[in-house]
């Protein structure tokens, strides 16, 4: 856990005045990938998740397309562990892709690790650009997690305190339960921008009186982040177990 800083100097935020093509490059993770060039990071990311996919799909029990709303993309993939439970702890990714590509067909990449530590998996698909808008791809999100409270109730009783950073801040009220645990994640080769936003989040949800911690993985990339999640080894796997399945 790391301490939050005091209140916020008058500054204006660096990335205001950045010119166009350095916000680019600050908000492009494969510009920062050290291990190869951006395009063979994009590849390998598309490839890992898709034989990772592919696997879940065929050694997992699951339930694929499953809808959670109207819209033709608002479908999500659920893995399942093999022993049945009526209070799973479930996992919910939303894949990334810079709002413009990405799927939840190539996106289970820790399904088998997590469905083996008895945890359920949701991958979750909504309409990316030029399809979607910012606006219909955070109403998507909140109907998924929505439809998974309602449909799994003994799982996901925290899932209305789950908010992004600008509604953190304007809600008036403390979460119900701090206890609920809220992981903040950016990798060491991450840009300047990502660990900025990842500070201020992890700041925000403490302020708001969340229990949040902020993790910085060592010699890792953005891809690299999601990519290692198809290893029970991974330092961010052992994390996200060891947070589920805490005591309080």
């Amino acid at each position: 856990m790391m301490d939050v800083p005091g209140a916020g100097s008058g500054r204006e935020a660096a990335w205001k005045t950045m010119p166009p093509e350095e916000l680019e490059n600050q908000y492009s993770p494969s510009r920062w990938v050290v291990r190869q060039g951006p395009q063979e990071a994009l590849r390998t990311y598309a490839q890992t998740g898709l034989q990772a996919t592919t696997r879940a799909r065929a050694t997992r029990r699951c339930q694929l397309h499953v809808p959670y709303g109207d819209g033709d993309g608002e479908k999500m993939d659920i893995y399942f562990p093999d022993e049945q439970s009526e209070a799973l702890p479930f996992f919910l990714f939303f894949h990334g892709g810079y709002w413009q590509s990405g799927s939840k067909d190539e996106s289970a990449f820790m399904a088998s690790v997590l469905t083996a530590k008895g945890v359920a998996v949701a991958i979750v698909a909504y309409d990316i650009a030029p399809k979607g808008n910012l606006d219909q791809m955070v109403g998507q999100v909140a109907r998924s997690v929505v439809f998974v409270q309602k449909r799994y109730p003994c799982n996901q009783e925290d899932a209305q305190r789950n908010s992004p950073q600008r509604q953190l801040e304007a809600a008036r009220a403390q979460p119900a339960d701090p206890a609920c645990p809220v992981l903040v994640i950016v990798g060491q080769h991450d840009s300047a921008e990502f660990h900025r936003q990842s500070r201020e989040f992890y700041q925000a949800l403490c302020r708001g009186g969340w229990t949040a911690s902020l993790e910085e993985l060592h010699d890792v990339d953005h891809f690299e982040i999601v990519e290692n999640l198809t290893q029970e080894e991974d330092a961010l796997t052992q994390i996200i177990l060891k947070t589920i399945f805490r005591k309080f």
